[in-house]
């Protein structure tokens, strides 16, 4: 790899099959049904293929199950690093108590070292659910980052959509009300920055959107995408590369499962846009889109961009304020 190149950090959000339908209201995700075995060496034979290593957000619960010990431990295996997406993967974990919310890290925590071998120090929360608790939390963990912040104006839209294709009641809808962000949260820098907390601070990498229009990036909005038009797809793409290289941001993007699964896999995960495209279409798409990033960008893990954030810049530090926490009284 051209090692000039301003890098691009890559993380892969492990979202399991029983996490999409527990945050989707369908009861039977408490029988855990799960996609590990198919999507795992999937994704780690695209990365291969390509020499390339990213960072895989684990869920603690599925790290405790054997059937998926075989899965998990070949991220490790493969060079890539692991961090923590929680242990029941809920994304209102900024409603918890502090004590439930250091139970739900530590759970996780052990649960994750003892599939992978990993000791995590990054964190990005399910559904993007974050709180002032929860950075202090981190924080005071020894946690090196947080990667939750998703500044992107659409958030609230996601969420819509997402509601109406769902059967959630207006209890559940409400607790999920914070689900991908709130429209205050596209106001947050798309740079990396530190939290200002308690007891000293935190670095917080965004999940990238589109310097100055603050729309989204992640691979599955691309997919989304080119599921209109491909040409569209990856005339955004080269769009967001040019953007960031004008804005002088090194992007962190996300990817999910999903992006990687095709209508021949079954997963039941039909509401999910992009979802009836053939797996081969998408690996195809995937490529397109990682060829056109790689033109402009260095792919690394966020470990590893984290480092050379720290050894070269001196970050803003921004108070955590969160307005979901003003409209419940959270201190």
């Amino acid at each position: 790899m051209n090692k000039t190149k301003p890098v691009m950090s890559l993380s892969l959000d492990l979202d399991n099959q029983w996490t999409y339908m527990k945050t989707h209201g369908d009861p039977n995700w408490e029988s855990l049904p799960s996609y590990l075995d198919i999507a795992v060496p999937r994704i780690l034979e695209f990365l291969k293929q390509r020499d390339i290593k990213i960072t895989f957000f684990v869920v603690g619960q599925d790290a405790v199950l054997d059937k998926n010990k075989d899965a998990l431990g070949q991220l490790h295996s493969a060079g890539h690093e692991i961090a923590n997406h929680s242990f029941h993967h809920e994304p209102w974990l900024h409603l918890y108590t502090r004590e439930k919310l250091e139970e739900e890290l530590s759970r996780a925590e052990d649960a994750i070292e003892s599939a992978t071998g990993v000791r995590v120090k990054g964190f990005r929360g399910p559904g993007f659910s974050l709180s002032t608790q929860t950075l202090n939390v981190l924080q005071q963990r020894g946690y090196d980052y947080d990667a939750t912040s998703f500044p992107n104006l659409l958030n609230p839209l996601a969420r819509a959509y997402f509601f109406s294709k769902s059967q959630l009641s207006d209890e559940e809808k409400q607790q999920r009300k914070a689900l991908f962000g709130t429209f205050s949260d596209a106001k947050r820098p798309v740079k990396p920055y530190r939290w200002s907390l308690e007891q000293g601070e935190l670095l917080e990498l965004p999940v990238t959107t589109m310097p100055l229009f603050k729309v989204p990036v992640h691979f599955s909005y691309l997919v989304y995408l080119a599921s209109y038009s491909s040409t569209a797809a990856n005339l955004y793409t080269s769009m967001a590369a040019t953007m960031c290289k004008l804005t002088s941001t090194e992007p962190s993007l996300l990817l999910h499962p999903l992006d990687f699964l095709g209508v021949e896999d079954k997963t039941g995960l039909e509401f999910f846009p992009a979802m009836s495209m053939p797996v081969n279409k998408k690996l195809e798409l995937m490529d397109g889109f990682f060829t056109r990033l790689g033109k402009t960008f260095r792919p690394v893990p966020m470990g590893e961009h984290i480092d050379l954030i720290n050894a070269r810049q001196t970050l803003k530090h921004y108070p955590a304020k969160f307005a979901h926490e003003e409209s419940v009284g959270v201190v």
